[in-house]
């Protein structure tokens, strides 16, 4: 048995270790799948052909819909000037003296309206430079500032939110993306808060320093001032739109679990419409707010439609692709003789699922470098164990998605996760100038996530 499971961790650590040197994970996942097959003595080609490739074409299926529609909304918000204008406007309202402040909520605006992680780091860095150089507050904070307001409590947390971190859970617990709302919006307060004190906390200790902005940034961005953006009530339309229509396509008078009946529902193979009805609510959610985001700077979009689409689409493609080769890895991994043991292990440190499902998903998070990766490749492996066992104990499957949901934001920004590089390459700073921060506000939430369900097992 001690060979099985030296497969299966040594497999792991050089995927982290090979993705954390910028190795494309598409690639080495395969590669270090069979090579834990191949220790373990088991069938190479079968493992390959009929678990991993049949497993990450699976999540494909289900979920590329939503890579792609959020890539596209991202990608018209920022061609037409909304999501900078947005961000503008707060940095504007707040003023230098809620520098910090005013990043943080812009980009959790953002977050929760659709936009995805990645178009918030670009839209948001150019207003945040301009804010914290007034401010004279030092550059290598802006990361953690960002991460913060897009990584972390609007990404997982909030009920409600159309990032695919808070899809994912749907699909195994039966439920939406408003499921447990009141502990989601615990849970995200208590980031916001713990949060924002450290960001603070690191601002004045570099003022008593006499550290300021600095000087020789790489990376800067041009000037602002003569740029001209949507206004404000216009820009929010198609954030507030997604968010409306996801709601009542999910639990309000249009629901999509009334569209169909279940014998039609019988003839694609869907047996409870309530797994696919949170994708499906988003999908329409997403188109809707996709239409009325060209509506915004129409000339402006429609010149730069071609390129922006290809660019969406590309990414949507790159990330899903990354994500569903983890997928595959740790398919494969729960078929190996030495993941009992693992499994055992993981689910031994403690006895209460919520307790158990916020570790293993943190682990995993963190291992893959992926919050979208690391809770699937935890929710298909130990998904259906974690629902028997809180169905046992009485506990509904609204606290899973949110517990599970919420951990998967936690340790997956270590350094090699992608995130991370993509943030510090847009801001021109190094892991050993920003990462401090970074890491900081992934611990907090980490704790945060572990104290709820700890506290959620003792009553």
């Amino acid at each position: 048995m001690f060979i099985e499971i030296v497969a299966i961790v040594l497999s792991l650590g050089l995927l982290m270790f090979f993705a954390y040197r910028g190795y494309p994970v598409i690639v080495f996942a395969p590669i270090f799948t069979l090579l834990a097959v191949l220790i373990s003595g088991i069938a190479l080609m079968p493992s390959y052909t009929e678990v991993y490739m049949v497993n990450a074409a699976n999540y494909v299926k289900n979920f590329f819909p939503i890579f792609l529609l959020g890539a596209v909304f991202g990608k018209v918000m920022e061609l037409n000037g909304a999501a900078s204008s947005i961000a503008q406007s707060l940095v504007k309202a707040l003023g230098s003296k809620r520098a910090m402040l005013s990043v943080v909520l812009a980009c959790g605006i953002l977050t929760y309206g659709g936009v995805s992680l990645f178009v918030v780091a670009f839209a948001v860095y150019p207003f945040a430079v301009s804010i914290f150089r007034e401010a004279n507050i030092p550059k290598r904070l802006i990361p953690g500032t960002i991460a913060l307001g897009a990584f972390t409590f609007t990404m997982d947390a909030l009920p409600g939110t159309p990032q695919i971190q808070n899809i994912i859970p749907t699909t195994y617990f039966g439920t939406d993306s408003y499921a447990a709302p009141i502990l989601g919006i615990i849970g995200g307060l208590i980031v916001f808060g713990l949060g924002l004190f450290w960001l603070e906390r690191r601002r004045k200790q570099a003022e008593a320093a006499g550290e300021g902005y600095g000087s020789g940034h790489k990376n800067e961005p041009e000037g602002l001032d003569n740029q001209k953006y949507p206004n404000l009530w216009v820009s929010i339309i198609p954030l507030v739109l997604v968010l409306l229509f996801n709601y009542l396509l999910s639990r309000g008078f249009l629901t999509v679990n009334n569209w169909y009946s279940a014998d039609l529902l019988k003839t694609f193979n869907i047996a409870n419409v309530k797994t696919v009805s949170s994708s499906w609510a988003l999908i329409v959610a997403l188109c809707i707010g996709i239409l009325s985001a060209i509506c915004i700077n129409a000339r402006v979009v429609q010149s730069k439609l071609a390129t922006g689409l290809t660019a969406a689409a590309m990414g949507a493609l790159l990330a899903i692709f990354n994500t569903a080769s983890e997928v595959g890895f740790g398919n494969v991994v729960k078929t190996l003789p030495g993941f009992k043991a693992i499994q055992g292990w993981i689910l031994g440190l403690s006895s209460h699922p919520l307790i158990s499902e916020a570790i293993s998903v943190n682990i995993l998070a963190g291992v893959t470098g992926s919050a979208s990766g690391g809770l699937s490749i935890a929710l298909e492996v130990m998904g259906k164990q974690y629902l028997a066992a809180a169905n046992n104990a009485g506990i509904s499957p609204e606290l899973l998605h949110r517990i599970a949901s919420m951990a998967s934001g936690g340790m997956d920004t270590l350094p090699h996760n992608g995130a991370v590089i993509t943030l510090l390459a847009i801001t021109g700073l190094t892991h050993r100038q920003s990462y401090k921060d970074i890491f900081a506000i992934t611990v907090i939430k980490t704790v945060t996530v572990l104290v709820l369900a700890i506290i959620l097992s003792i009553f």
